[in-house]
């Protein structure tokens, strides 16, 4: 395949896969990884690896367009960063030494499990009659809590590339009852230095492709500030549900990669 196809084609996923991003506040790495095991047959850890030079502009990005729109509180999100660094390292490590077919399984049922958590609470979110607990502030919280979450993400980030944002963000809406779209803010904010940290160490042991990384992260920028609008303009319910159908099919590529 010559290379400026597929260069406009890693143009044209990257812009895409920047609007889902920022529609769900996942960054697009979880879509991106499938894609590129499916489509440039990549191993586990490549895909991984490329993903991250995509995501993280576009994390950056998607903070900023969060931050425009409600502000981001830094503080909790500084203390959830800071356990995220050594825990993104840790579990970028394992991730390097797993055999690819079986990390893309464990990756696959990680996503199925996060589906599964959204179906349900989208499910039970749009019932009029049922009772909805009030929501809190990230100010009503210790941030050594924070710091607790950040570590989770980070080694959630490391294992799997990405995806520490998208375990986390679930938390912080059932146990401290945030809003969706401020714990996806909250969340997107605390994995940025462990993105910086898992990106340096897969490119350390060669599993992160620039010429196919950079292009897709130029197509997703541009198109991160649409897919943030779309989020804060969607009910809270249909977003879930939007994220659990996106995840399904994320399922599905990986299933079909595996």
């Amino acid at each position: 395949m010559d290379w400026y196809v597929v260069a406009i084609g890693c143009l044209l996923s990257g812009a895409l896969i920047g609007f889902t991003g920022g529609v769900l506040g996942i960054g697009g790495g979880l879509l991106a990884i499938p894609l590129l095991g499916l489509f440039l047959n990549m191993d586990q850890q490549a895909a991984q690896g490329t993903a991250l030079i995509m995501v993280l502009p576009a994390v950056l990005m998607t903070v900023r367009k969060y931050n425009q729109n409600a502000k981001i509180n830094f503080r909790a999100a500084g203390a959830g960063a800071a356990g995220s660094i050594v825990f993104t390292w840790v579990g970028a490590q394992i991730a390097l030494g797993i055999d690819p077919v079986l990390l893309r399984r464990i990756y696959a049922i990680f996503v199925l499990g996060i589906a599964v958590f959204y179906l349900y609470q989208s499910r039970r979110s749009s019932q009029p009659n049922k009772p909805q607990k009030p929501r809190r502030n990230v100010e009503d919280f210790h941030k050594g809590w924070f710091a607790l979450i950040g570590m989770i993400a980070g080694l959630a980030g490391g294992v799997f590339g990405v995806g520490g944002s998208v375990l986390v963000v679930p938390i912080l809406t059932t146990v401290f009852r945030l809003t969706q779209t401020g714990a996806q803010a909250l969340a997107l904010t605390m994995i940025v230095p462990g993105t910086f940290v898992a990106l340096f160490a897969y490119a350390a042991h060669g599993q992160a492709d620039w010429l196919v990384g950079i292009p897709m992260a130029l197509g997703s920028i541009f198109f991160v500030s649409y897919g943030v609008r779309l989020a804060y303009s969607l009910p809270e319910p249909r977003l879930k549900l939007v994220f659990a159908c996106m995840l399904l099919v994320i399922m599905v590529l990986l299933l079909i990669k595996a």
